[in-house]
């Protein structure tokens, strides 16, 4: 049987805390990153 179709594969758990800090590591600087380029914006198009 071909291992592509097998069904006995592990699943694996992943802890709630390690998925709450990858986001928090990629969210943060996103945010900020948005924060900034909105910020920037609105001195270019107000004045």
């Amino acid at each position: 049987m071909n291992s592509a179709t097998s069904h006995d594969q592990q699943s694996t758990h992943t802890p709630a805390g390690l998925i709450a800090f990858a986001w928090t590591l990629v969210g943060v600087p996103l945010a900020y990153g948005l924060f900034q380029t909105v910020k920037t914006a609105l001195n270019l198009f107000t004045g």
